[in-house]
């Protein structure tokens, strides 16, 4: 596999095994407890990449056993780690937002205004629970420095943009849920008004803390 081919999701694997070795299922874990947040992929997606990389001469594996389970251990080697350099050194593309309760906002007016409400809600539920377990995670950083206290730095910089992210959902749920509180239907023409700083930049003057 030249390294022309190689993924997004390549060199994220390749970034986790820069750390440490780990084996398949490891990895998994690791994807949905860090990278999941802002690259999802499926699990299979994962078990399959890091024999792509040992193909490539990009990492090795071998095998460990566990009593009598066996599995292998992926780990990085030289060139893996050039490719994952020469990643990091070329231009990346921009974020990108896959956002199916949206989609239920976008088209609203296909429905009526209770199916807009409950999406509204669905949203802000969501945003809430990932918030609260990026202050979990914050607070179990803080306190422990978590399983890789060396990385610190660069993780409390992503989790940064990640909290800052469910935050404004928070807020623009709260505001939408105001603006749509009186609309009787999902249109102007059936009782829809466009609401109030729904085309300006910013948010309300009364900004203040997250409700709870």
């Amino acid at each position: 596999m030249p390294p022309r081919e190689l993924t997004p999701t390549s060199h994220a694997i390749l970034g986790l095994l820069s750390i440490r070795p780990f084996t398949a299922y490891e990895l998994a874990q690791q994807m949905d407890r860090t990278v999941s947040w802002f690259w999802p992929r499926a699990a299979s997606v994962i078990y399959e990449e890091p024999k792509r990389l040992v193909s490539a001469g990009l990492a090795t594996a071998q095998a460990a056993f566990t009593g009598k389970r066996q599995s292998t251990v992926y780990e990085i080697t030289g060139a893996g780690r050039a490719a994952l350099r020469d990643w990091l050194d070329a231009p990346a593309a921009g974020m990108r937002m896959e956002f199916e309760a949206m989609l239920k906002v976008a088209f609203a007016d296909a429905g009526d205004v209770s199916l807009l409400r409950a999406a509204v809600r669905e949203i802000r539920a969501d945003a809430e629970a990932h918030l609260a377990e990026i202050h979990d995670r914050s607070t179990e950083y803080a306190t422990t420095g978590g399983p890789f206290p060396g990385r610190l730095p660069v993780i409390a910089i992503t989790g940064k943009l990640l909290m800052a992210q469910y935050e404004a959902v928070v807020r623009w749920a709260v505001w939408a849920e105001d603006a749509i509180g009186e609309w009787t239907g999902v249109t102007s023409s059936t009782g829809a008004t466009v609401p109030v700083y729904a085309f300006a930049s910013g948010w309300p003057a009364d900004d203040g803390p997250l409700p709870r």
